[in-house]
């Protein structure tokens, strides 16, 4: 392969990657607007979502919830404890390990929840063509390594 081609691929990929970061940030900006417009910090929102949307088997407590947020223990508290004062999130003590609090949803957040996801759902749909045909020609520019992609 010359220079010159080398130049077009990765210029191909800069530009793909930068439509793809368009996308996620468009996609982004709508959650956090939708989630001020509820009345709520993007934040809580998306602590509820993890909460909700937490494995069965997994137990939710602030350690969880600050590893999925992508915070640290002391702002999750703080998250958590004002979700809990604005009655979005109740917290009760783990009874395996008294040190612990389990966090779950409550009906009024798990409301707010459902009418944001709902939106969050009709926002996809409508970005979702456009991230896959980014996500594709990503996948194009990287060698397979060998490797089967999946269908």
């Amino acid at each position: 392969m010359n220079v010159q081609n080398f130049e077009t691929e990765s210029d191909s990929l800069l530009r793909t990657l930068a439509q793809f970061r368009y996308e996620v940030r468009s996609f982004l900006h709508f959650s956090e607007s939708a989630a001020l417009k509820t009345g709520v910090h993007p934040q809580q929102h998306q602590l509820l979502l993890q909460v909700a949307g937490a494995p069965e088997a997994a137990v939710v407590t602030i350690a969880y919830a600050a590893e999925r947020l992508g915070l640290k223990h002391n702002s999750t508290v703080e998250l958590v404890d004002r979700s809990e004062h604005e009655g979005l999130l109740a917290r009760t003590v783990d009874p395996d390990d008294k040190r612990r609090a389990i966090l779950r949803i409550t009906r009024k957040g798990r409301q707010l929840l459902a009418r944001l996801s709902g939106d969050h759902a009709r926002e996809l749909r409508e970005l979702a063509p456009r991230l896959v045909l980014s996500l594709e020609k990503i996948s194009a520019h990287l060698p397979d390594n060998g490797r089967e992609v999946a269908q």
